[in-house]
């Protein structure tokens, strides 16, 4: 081999990469001080781009296709070569290709919970993880910003700085939504969408984009979630008596399974009989009561009306009647239906009281004696 044919073969004639990883998003060719002959060809492949650096300056940037290096092709290289006349001799140039598809497998979460303010649970820490899509938009910009000169850029380098970032903007976007929190499992997709959205603009000056943004699951700390299946397990039973029963009759069998001394054992029989009496009378027809039931309380009053107006509820034969006036409790003296005993209620009262021990009344019953003794 002559020495012309030597000095050809240290000229590179295709200039291509062909990816055999999943995680490489800059890969620089490897020139080792060879030079890139005038009329090479230049092979960028599809999700590919090729930038051309000259003495640490980007110079140009080469779409996918297939083009053949010479001055018409090199505008801005050969204006920073300065070659007035053109250039038809091996130049050198590092050529650094990016990766413009989609990265799939990115993973975030949340080492530490964020502490968002829920409008019915008060301050809630949350922790959440997911995946998102990255892809490079602006190749010279991630050359400058992020890539510089390493020869081979992955993800796994940039991976930590957006999880970082994603996690930041999770407590605003949270925060902002106005999603009760046990709204979220259904906004999820939403959520998604307006972080990719914050994600994206934030990344631009470094030509990163977040195309897709996928949240997984926000959880809760252990004792909200109990407390919330506590208070799933009470709209369940519906009536409290009965949800008090259900817990009680779970705490005997738990009982009954406690391999426990001839004391325990006393005390789970006892139980069960009461248990099972209470429960028993429960299921049994409740039959009449020969004496009238008590006034309801004062919390089943009915909100009370403004005093001006002097409304009155009374309580006769087990069974709340009202409102009435002054004047319509005067006609019920005469008529017999409220007596001295009958238990009267007024908004500002603290409960129930025969009617001869509120003043406002008493004095209606004027001159009426008493009823007589019962006979002998």
């Amino acid at each position: 081999m002559g020495l012309m044919d030597r000095i050809r073969g240290e000229f590179i004639d295709i200039v291509e990469w062909t990816d055999d990883s999943r995680d490489t998003i800059v890969w620089r060719f490897p020139r080792h001080e060879n030079e890139i002959k005038m009329g090479a060809r230049l092979v960028v492949r599809e999700s590919q781009v090729a930038v051309f650096v000259n003495e640490g300056r980007i110079a140009d940037v080469f779409q996918p296709g297939t083009y053949t290096l010479e001055t018409q092709n090199l505008p801005l290289l050969a204006t920073l070569k300065g070659w007035k006349y053109g250039f038809h001799s091996p130049f050198k140039a590092e050529v650094y290709f990016v990766t413009t598809r989609q990265f799939t497998d990115m993973k975030w979460g949340t080492q530490n919970p964020v502490i968002v303010r829920d409008p019915e649970f008060g301050m809630v820490r949350l922790r959440a993880f997911g995946a998102f899509a990255a892809r490079v938009v602006d190749p010279a910009a991630l050359l400058r910003e992020l890539a510089g000169t390493d020869p081979q850029f992955r993800t796994e380098e940039v991976q930590e700085y957006l999880r970082q970032l994603i996690v930041g903007r999770l407590a605003t976007a949270l925060a902002t939504a106005g999603v009760p929190m046990l709204d979220l499992a259904t906004r999820q997709d939403g959520l998604g969408a307006k972080l990719a959205g914050v994600l994206t603009e934030e990344l631009a000056p470094v030509g990163i984009a977040v195309p897709k943004f996928v949240i997984e699951n926000i959880s809760l700390p252990p004792e909200v979630e109990a407390a919330i299946d506590t208070r799933s397990r009470m709209g369940i039973a519906g009536d409290l008596d009965q949800y008090t029963r259900f817990q009680a009759a779970n705490a005997i069998g738990d009982a009954a399974r406690n391999p426990g001394g001839g004391a325990g054992e006393g005390m789970g029989l006892g139980l069960g009989v009461a248990m099972g009496q209470r429960m028993a009378a429960s299921l049994t027809p409740q039959q009449a009561p020969a004496a009238p039931a008590p006034a309801p309380a004062a919390a089943a009053v009915p909100p009370p009306l403004p005093s001006s107006q002097q409304q009155w509820f009374i309580g006769v034969g087990g069974a709340q009647q009202g409102p009435y006036d002054s004047a319509a409790l005067a006609g019920l003296v005469g008529a017999g239906t409220l007596t001295r005993s009958t238990l009267v209620w007024q908004s500002g009262m603290s409960g129930w009281l025969p009617a001869e021990q509120v003043p406002d009344v008493n004095r209606l019953f004027g001159a009426v004696p008493p009823p007589l003794p019962p006979q002998s």
